[in-house]
């Protein structure tokens, strides 16, 4: 759930993110504040996870670090759970959490509007419904003074993120389905600490190192799960598809290994010490990292039937770790010189020229991953080791231009992982004193709130699909109303006799219009209807289907909240239908804004 800050006197927007480490930029999309960004006294803000310690300095008391961070003590003292008569001591370290996790009703407050102000949207559409299910309210009415838990809501985007966790203390491999919020389990007992998902090109395969360093891939479109080889030490190992989607490529032993998971062959080559092997984009040539002849690390080419190698660096220094090629086949990235000093760099393969990006204040930089436009770079960067680590969620420009900081884990070190349209990230939070995550986030780019996806015992690893996967349809069909369309599969019939599916992301529901008048008038007498479904200025748009007129009916901003963003599609019947002894001319199609276009597309007659 979200937490909510109360704003007090002297507070600015700048000074609330600075205080607990928030990215400014995230704050602001977190409550959709516009410039010049003015909040007032009492208003509850929406604070996106941030630098939640503070230790204690001589002086201390829990009212005056309650008064500097504009908090109820109360706040401080559950959150650390003091007895008392509360004596803190000098450099012990408080939880400082951001606030309450609660919204205060507000007098003219509705749950379209506070869905839409702190970003509880799915697809586009507002999902005040998630609202109402968390609060357990039997409609849609509140009232001054209530206190509602305000949920984060799935994104609705097509692709799916694989991540590892820990259900009943076993690993396991799981799919996490952001346009439904839905979660789905892909193997039972073959997951361990180390497994880390690697997805083919085509998003239909996904391959992992498993329980006793057995490697296995999975086939997420027929649930089969193959085991093809078993590593002596599983962890840390790197598997890399072809850009076909056919075979494998990893380092094993003296070997490179490439595995053809259709026709089960296997090739070798042999390479004393390769690590991170990969395919460049041709899918003729291999890059690996090795040692030279005087046992420096060094980047090389290979192809495929092990001719031709080129060595590409001519480094006198430290190792190269954790290297990664550009999509494009044009950049490397790597890590040096190794765990507890850690700096990426970029090459440029054509001219080896070598940028280091932005180091952070305690040079240590993890995880750097390409975005699949080969346009950029995210990493993790660890910082405030005196509070405990936290880590900024960073992006630069593949020359370590555009630096720019999107969120904060409270993990030492979190994996990241692109969306396929290169304009989300995901990423790992909610570490213990272990410094193992529970929790999976996200951050859109474009604008960039931090989403709670996932909560889990234990998470490990996650990956990102490299290609937007279809979410699922399924095909609705009425003889009753001539038409066959497609909607999303997880959606269900609502009980109550309509030809209504349901879904926690949207709905469509089907029937016709008697009206014998023109195509015109039937737009315009639905779209302004005198109980104003439609809110008071409803866009109509004329269109076609099936070569048949028709009209699109858009709702306005004030549209009433229980209509739940509903849109129409009216069509007129090439021929009219008869249903009860009784004639209609128009089809109409009722759906949320979010899916109207997508569902009208499939509408077919017959």
């Amino acid at each position: 759930m979200q937490m909510f800050y109360t704003v007090q006197r002297g507070d600015t927007v700048w000074q609330i993110a600075r205080r607990w480490g928030i990215p400014f930029d995230s704050l602001v999309a977190a409550n959709n504040l516009v410039a010049p960004y003015t909040i007032f006294i009492g208003q509850q803000i929406s604070m996106p996870p941030g630098v939640e310690r503070y230790r204690v300095q001589a002086g201390d008391t829990i009212f005056r670090i309650a008064q500097s961070y504009g908090i109820p003590q109360s706040v401080i003292i559950e959150a650390n759970q003091l007895q008392p008569p509360y004596t803190i001591l000098i450099n012990q370290l408080l939880a400082i959490p951001r606030g309450v996790p609660y919204y205060v009703v507000q007098p003219g407050d509705t749950l379209f509007n506070i869905a839409r102000r702190f970003n509880v949207v799915t697809g586009g559409s507002v999902n005040y419904e998630l609202i109402r299910r968390a609060n357990n309210l039997s409609s849609t009415a509140i009232f001054p003074g209530m206190r509602l838990l305000i949920p984060y809501a799935s994104p609705g985007e097509d692709g799916l993120i694989a991540y590892v966790a820990n259900r009943s203390g076993v690993y396991d491999l799981f799919l996490y389905n952001p346009g439904n919020g839905t979660n789905r389990q892909l193997t039972f007992g073959l997951g361990e600490t180390y497994s880390m998902p690697f997805w083919s090109p085509d998003s239909s395969k996904i391959a992992f190192v498993g329980k006793n360093g057995i490697l296995y891939t999975v086939n997420i479109t027929n649930n089969t799960i193959a085991a093809i080889d078993q590593f002596a030490q599983p962890e840390g190992v790197f598997l890399n598809w072809s850009p076909d989607s056919q075979s494998i490529v990893y380092s094993k032993g003296n070997q490179i290994v490439i595995y053809n998971v259709a026709t089960h062959q296997v090739r070798r080559i042999n390479q004393p010490d390769a690590r991170d092997v990969q395919w460049f984009p041709n899918g003729q040539e291999l890059l690996f990292e090795a040692h030279d002849l005087a046992g420096i690390s060094q980047l090389y080419r290979i192809r495929v039937d092990g001719t031709g190698k080129q060595q590409i660096t001519q480094n006198s220094g430290d190792a190269f770790n954790n290297v990664r090629l550009s999509p494009d086949g044009r950049y490397v990235l790597y890590t040096s010189p190794g765990a507890s000093i850690s700096i990426i760099y970029s090459l440029e393969i054509a001219t080896s020229k070598v940028v280091m990006l932005n180091e952070g204040p305690l040079a240590k930089n993890y995880n750097p991953t390409w975005s699949p436009d080969s346009a950029s770079i995210a990493n993790s960067t660890a910082v405030l080791d005196n509070l405990g680590y936290f880590s900024q969620i960073r992006t630069s420009g593949k020359q370590g231009e555009n630096h720019r900081i999107w969120a904060i884990s409270n993990c030492y070190a979190t994996p990241i992982t692109w969306s396929p349209n290169s304009r989300k990230i995901a990423y790992l939070s909610g570490c213990n004193h272990q410094g193992g995550a529970s929790e999976l986030w996200m951050v859109d780019l474009d604008h960039p709130v931090p989403i709670n996806l996932v909560i889990e015992d234990s998470i490990t690893a996650l990956a990102w699909s490299t290609t937007a996967i279809s979410t699922g349809t399924a095909t609705y069909t009425s003889t009753k109303y001539r038409v066959q369309l497609q909607y999303p599969a997880h959606w269900q019939k609502v009980a109550d006799g309509r030809e209504r599916y349901e879904g926690m992301d949207g709905f469509f529901q089907v029937g016709a219009i008697t009206y014998d008048g023109p195509l015109e008038d039937v737009c315009h007498s639905n779209a302004y209807h005198q109980l104003l479904p439609y809110g008071s200025q409803p866009q109509i748009v004329p269109t076609q289907i099936q070569g048949q007129p028709a009209c699109f009916i858009y709702p306005s901003a004030d549209q009433p909240a229980e209509m739940k963003n509903s849109a129409a599609l009216i069509v007129q019947y090439q021929t009219a239908v008869v249903i009860d002894g009784s004639s209609y001319n128009f089809f109409i199609l009722w759906a949320d804004v979010g899916h109207i276009n997508q569902i009208a597309s499939t509408v077919r007659f017959f």
